[in-house]
């Protein structure tokens, strides 16, 4: 009687369920660099690169404030545009060029700077001074817009450096409105973000996608330094050359995601060549921008069926357990992912596990996004026999 009332207690005690264990694979530890390799980032110099809302990448370099050359016009071409606003197809004010401006200009000329003609009388529309800025890069009118605004080019810059504070890019600061002094500097980080604000402006996104511009006084167009422009998706915005800068780019490209288009913005500064400090920077944008083409493309993180982990019974035996689909993420590589996996409540609970049975959930977050991949079981277990009922300690 004893044996048989000991049997019908164990036989009746309840049976502990299996248990999932998995070992996140190292490939959602640090995402890899994509098919094809990683962003060929610039060995010197800095960088920075983001697709808003959808991934942005650690800057490269010192991240110090360094001279943005020419791309402080885009901060000038800002306040104008804020101090006199402009509809896509208007023209603008009148401009008035002085005897004075003609003699800055003469003086620019002989320093070899990067210069557009003005004669004395004449008049730029407020569009054409832009125009004449962003395209062709006239350090000349980026002063003459600044004393039209301002009524001198130190109370306008007090003006472009205050929009830097109001925008938060707390690195910029401006020496002057065309970029020539090389105490006009940002980080690439910032310089980045500046790109973004003027593409934000619609007649600064149409003009910095001309590839020239005829201007008055002139029939030859006058073309754009972005000789970037259009490859690989390239829209703008606008290049910087000089001795103390280097080479220097503050890009917008039209990326794919999925089945939509994004822009993505970028900054490469302090670039350096025996033969262009410029074209040096053109190129390590374009490899960028197909480093980035690749990242979007979505980075693999998981095959299909790939074991990451088992299903142990605690009366002996286990199954493993994989993915059921593969995983491909648009993320920068070196992310770090969120990972968690949460178990089926129902797929233990009779203690039988049938092959293909989905057992549980891997749930990686990144970049603001969740995607669950279901596991399953990669082999069927059976249920506790009698004789381990019987005998379980």
């Amino acid at each position: 009687m004893v044996v048989a009332a000991g049997a019908v207690v164990q036989l009746t005690r309840p049976t502990p369920h299996p248990t999932v264990a998995i070992a996140v694979p190292a490939s959602l530890r640090s995402v890899p660099a994509p098919a094809g390799g990683a962003i060929p980032w610039p060995s010197h110099g800095e960088a920075a690169l983001t697709v808003p809302g959808v991934v942005s990448f650690p800057p490269v370099g010192s991240g110090r404030a360094v001279p943005i050359a020419s791309i402080a016009k885009l901060m000038t071409a800002l306040v104008v545009l804020q101090d006199h606003p402009l509809a896509l197809g208007q023209q603008g004010p009148a401009i008035p060029v002085t005897a004075q401006d003609v003699a800055a200009y003469n003086a620019d000329v002989a320093a070899h700077e990067s210069v557009v003609p003005v004669t004395a009388g004449e008049q730029l529309s407020e569009l054409q001074a832009i125009e004449a800025m962003l395209v062709p890069s006239a350090d000349n009118v980026a002063d003459i817009v600044a004393v039209w605004d301002a009524g001198s080019v130190s109370a306008f810059v007090a003006k472009m450096n205050a929009m830097a504070q109001s925008f938060g890019l707390t690195t910029l600061h401006f020496a002057d409105a065309s970029g020539i002094s090389a105490q006009s500097v940002g980080n690439a980080t910032d310089v980045m973000g500046l790109g973004e604000r003027a593409m934000a402006n619609p007649v600064i996104r149409s003009v910095v996608a001309m590839p020239s511009v005829v201007l008055p006084g002139s029939t030859k167009p006058a073309p754009t330094y972005d000789f970037d422009l259009f490859a690989d998706g390239i829209v703008g915005i606008k290049t910087g050359s000089d001795g103390p800068a280097g080479g220097c780019f503050a890009f917008a490209a039209v990326v794919k995601v999925g089945s939509s288009t994004k822009l993505a913005y970028g900054a490469v500064l302090g670039q350096i060549s025996n033969t262009s400090a410029l074209d040096k920077a053109m190129t390590v944008t374009l490899g960028i921008v197909k480093g980035l083409d690749r990242v979007l493309g979505g980075v693999h993180l998981l095959s299909r069926s790939q074991q990451v982990g088992a299903i142990h019974a605690p009366w002996g035996g286990s199954v493993p357990v994989s993915t059921e689909r593969g995983l491909a993420l648009v993320a920068a590589p070196g992310d770090r992912p969120t990972v968690h996996v949460v178990v089926s409540p129902t797929a233990l609970a009779t203690n039988r596990v049938t092959t293909g049975a989905v057992v549980g959930t891997l749930v990686v977050q990144v970049n603001g996004g969740t995607t669950k991949v279901p596991l399953v079981a990669d082999g069927s277990l059976a249920g506790p026999s009698l004789r381990w009922r019987l005998l379980r300690p």
